[in-house]
Parts: C-alpha cells; structure tokens; sequence
C-alpha cells in the first residue's frame, strides 16, 4: 500500500490542528452558556421554592438542559444552591462598589447608599428570599465560601471610609460602627419588604403602593441621616 508523502502528512496534521482550535474556543462557550442557563433557572426555582422545595428536573427543564449536565457542572442541589447564593452577593457587592461613592461628599455618599439598597432590594426580590432561604438553613452554605467573607469586608470598608470622611469634615459624630450601620440599613429596608404581605393587612394600606414606597424610602434615609450626623447636621 503506497504511503503518503511527508508533505501530504504535514498538510493534514496542520489542518486538523486548524480544526481542532476552532472547536475548542465553541465548545467553551457553550459549556459557559448551559452554566449560565442553569444558574438562572435555579436561582428562579430557589427563590420560590428554597433548597428543601426547589426540584433539579425543573430547573434542567427551564435551563434547557438535563439533570445529569447540572451535576457534571454543579456536583448536587447543595452545591448549586450554594453557587447561586455567591452570586446573588457578588451581583449586590460589584454593583455597591459601581457607585464610585469616593467622590461624594459623605453625606450623599451615605444617603446614595441607602438609596441604592432600597431600590436593589426592590429590583431583586429573589435575593431576599435567596438569603430567607439560607437563613432557614443556618447559613451552612456560605460557611463553606471562599468568596462570602472577601466581598463582604468591601462593603464594611467603603462604609468605614464614607464615615471617616465624614468624621473628619466634621458632619458625621465619632464612633459609629460601620458593620453595625450596615446591618440597620440593610434591616429597615429587607424587613419592610419581607413582610409587606402581612404588614398591610396589619397597618391596613398597601405597602407596595407607589406613594407608600416612597414614603419609606425617605424615612430610611432619615432614620440613617440621625443615627450618624451631629444633632445639628442631620
């Protein structure tokens, strides 16, 4: 049987070189498309059903894909739920730091701050029941994160600069606590929120109504504005 030239053999070794580079950059996006798909879909499932609720065969179903590719990429349920809660605080913290506060005077900084987390909060309904969820389960999950406790010190250092700052311009009074104050302007926002089902039955309006969301939404940022400025500046 003739064998073929060295020169032929060359030009079919390129070739299928050639080929195999081009597969390789589709078969990356797709792998990154079907991850992206799946965790949409189980952020979607999680949030209305939580961990204990949600089903793996409907998210494969609203993702397009099928059990057996979630847990190639995702190993169980535990494991993309707990991917799905990281991203949900990535997606807050990055968009926090987009602020660019840093060139706001404290005061705006702080009450653009507060601002922001409202209307997240309100854009986002599913991260409030995402955290619901965890909290149901003691938060074991994100015990287990790397990226958990990195992201969260930005938000606990951009608050201690604002507060700084405004300390030093003589605005804001000594000695307020940057986690502390965090954990109230996330409060009165989440809890108003959470509980608007039960909260207008209780204070008989609607909580959601425009005008109602408006209202507290100045309230918070004058609640804040007390807690941190002199007594004469707030």
């Amino acid at each position: 049987m003739p064998r073929i030239p060295t020169s032929d053999s060359s030009a079919v070794t390129a070739k299928k070189t050639k080929t195999a580079a081009k597969v390789q950059p589709v078969r990356v996006r797709d792998a990154e498309a079907t991850q992206k798909r799946i965790l949409a879909a189980a952020k979607k499932e999680f949030a209305k059903n939580g961990l204990g609720g949600a089903r793996v065969d409907i998210i494969a179903e609203q993702a397009k894909s099928n059990k057996r590719m979630i847990y190639h990429y995702f190993e169980n349920k535990e494991a993309l739920f707990k991917r799905v809660l990281e991203d949900a605080y990535v997606d807050i913290r990055t968009a926090e730091q987009e602020l660019e506060l840093g060139h706001l005077n404290p005061k705006t900084a702080l009450e653009t701050l507060i601002r922001f987390t409202w209307n997240y909060y309100l854009a986002n309904p599913a991260f409030l029941t995402l955290v619901n969820s965890e909290n149901l389960h003691k938060a074991k999950h994100l015990k287990k994160s790397d990226i958990i406790p990195v992201i969260s010190r930005s938000l606990v250092s951009m608050l201690e600069t604002i507060l700084r700052r405004g300390e030093e311009q003589g605005i804001f009074r000594q000695g307020v606590d940057a986690v502390q104050l965090n954990i109230t302007i996330a409060a009165i926002g989440y809890y108003y929120l959470t509980n608007r089902f039960t909260g207008s039955i209780i204070f008989e309006c609607d909580l959601m109504a425009p005008d109602k969301l408006q209202e507290r939404l100045d309230f918070n940022i004058e609640t804040i504005l007390r807690v941190v400025c002199k007594q004469n500046d707030s």
